[in-house]
């Protein structure tokens, strides 16, 4: 079976993930509440089918916002999952803001390898995330495993592969679109010519790898494979009168073929339905380790522990990091001599000439460069080297950056378009790297004597997987 994930995609989720919900607090604060309005509608509409929702599990679930929404709307128990434990952190903040009494238990794992015993659940929903696993079925599998039997999985706004496009290029979301591109969006052509979902070009440059093969027959192809019945919703865009026209002039499931859109679907789960479920007093006891899958226990400490293996996970700030040791050791190295993240205190001793001052807040800390920027990266694990550089180029100053390593050049990209930009090289053999960036053209401000290119947030070496 293909793997469901590529390690480095894992990597990029947990690094979008913390730039998304702690680098734009704002922004990304109005976008939860919109998304849990549009969440709950789809939960209303089929709650004679879903029935009881505790004890829940949210997967993918970002900061956990709409785990919050079953837990104080709807009344539901639960867990929130994520891969960015950070994210997830900041729920408590969400938490503040939006003065909710009530929380989820949150626990940083992953999708295809769930921390949770078998038949322990209810309920599982997950939003905007099976698009991202190359295999799918790994996750279905995985929700099959850990519900009880009767229960619930339900998905939503996942992509549907449109017919009626040239499939010409990825494009990304309107903010950093140009102005023609803008345009054609607005009239609702745009569509007819991007390969994809409007969008993917972001992600898919930050590392995020896309699955936008699935037509309406192919989910309920797998659907059908493993659940023993389902209710669907299908959303079909009408961004302008070049979408309206078909969507007005057809049924819902024929434009949905056509135009593509977003699929929801509430599927059960084979079998007789518990006529009850256990509380989450004792929440350890619905989870088992990612190692070994043995019984955890928690602590007088409230650490997770398990007896088997001496797997561990302490409470840090109210999650629990459930993802496999190796994983777990990858995906949050901390403060290492082959990472330079701009949110750690001591990063600042791995740079050397070209660095303006730190800004931002934690999730998008950064510094601006001129024209020449260099830092020193040393080799943590053996093996061939890679070298991943996170950054943001600003609005309307389109920049050609070089990077060289050790003297020797090893990339070279132009930057045509505003907004986040992930750029990865593979390196020669070394234990140490001097790593320089050139950036041109550079631009000033009348208020400022510096000059500037782009801003950095990361470098950092990982494996050539």
């Amino acid at each position: 079976m293909e793997p469901s994930q590529a390690f480095s995609v894992k990597r990029a989720q947990v690094e979008f993930h913390n730039f998304a919900s702690l680098g734009e607090p704002e922004r990304a604060i109005a976008t939860y509440a919109e998304e849990n309005v549009r969440r709950g509608a789809v939960l209303r509409n089929h709650l004679e089918f879903i029935g009881p929702m505790s004890p829940f599990l949210e997967i993918g679930s970002n900061v956990g916002h709409t785990s919050y929404m079953l837990a104080n709307d709807f009344g539901a128990d639960g867990f929130a999952l994520d891969i960015s434990a950070d994210a997830l952190r900041h729920g408590v903040a969400l938490q503040d803001r939006w003065g909710l009494a009530r929380a989820p238990i949150r626990v940083a794992g992953d999708a295809a390898n769930l921390p949770f015993q078998d038949g322990s659940l209810r309920f599982v929903l997950a939003f905007q995330m099976l698009s991202q696993f190359m295999n799918m079925e790994s996750v279905f599998l995985e929700v099959k495993r850990v519900l009880a039997p009767g229960g619930i999985f339900l998905f939503a706004e996942e992509p549907l592969k449109r017919q009626l496009s040239l499939r010409l290029y990825r494009c990304p979301y309107y903010d950093t679109m140009k102005p023609w591109e803008r345009k054609l969006y607005d009239w609702g052509l745009l569509g007819y010519l991007v390969q994809d979902v409007i969008g993917a070009h972001q992600e898919e440059s930050f590392g995020i790898r896309q699955n936008h093969t699935m037509r309406l027959k192919d989910w309920h192809a797998l659907i059908s494979k493993h659940f023993a019945a389902q209710e669907y919703e299908i959303f079909v865009p009408e961004r302008g009168w070049g979408e309206r026209v078909v969507t007005r002039s057809m049924s819902q499931w024929g434009a949905g073929r056509l135009l593509g859109g977003t699929l929801a679907a509430v599927c059960r789960k084979a079998g007789k339905a518990p006529p009850t479920m256990p509380s989450l007093e004792h929440f350890e006891t619905f989870l088992r380790c990612p190692d070994c899958h043995s019984a955890l226990k928690r602590e007088a400490l409230e650490t997770l522990v398990c007896e088997k293996c001496g797997y561990s996970a302490p409470n840090e700030g109210t999650v629990y990091n459930l993802l496999p040791s190796a994983e777990r050791k990858e995906l949050y190295p901390g403060d290492r001599e082959d990472v330079i993240d701009f949110c750690l205190p001591s990063h600042d001793a791995r740079l050397l000439e070209g660095w303006y001052d730190l800004e931002g807040v934690f999730g998008n800390k950064y510094r601006w460069i001129g024209a020449r920027a260099s830092a020193i990266l040393k080799t943590v694990k053996p093996g061939p080297q890679r070298l991943r550089i996170r950054g943001h180029a600003h609005d309307g100053r389109p920049v050609t950056l070089d990077v060289s390593a050790n003297g020797k050049n090893v990339g070279h990209w132009p930057l045509d378009r505003s907004g986040l930009f992930i750029l990865e090289a593979d390196l020669p053999e070394a234990s140490e790297y001097k790593v320089e960036i050139t950036g041109s053209p550079v631009w000033s401000v009348p208020t400022d004597d510096r000059v500037f290119s782009v801003n950095l947030s990361m470098l950092r070496l990982v494996g050539q997987d």
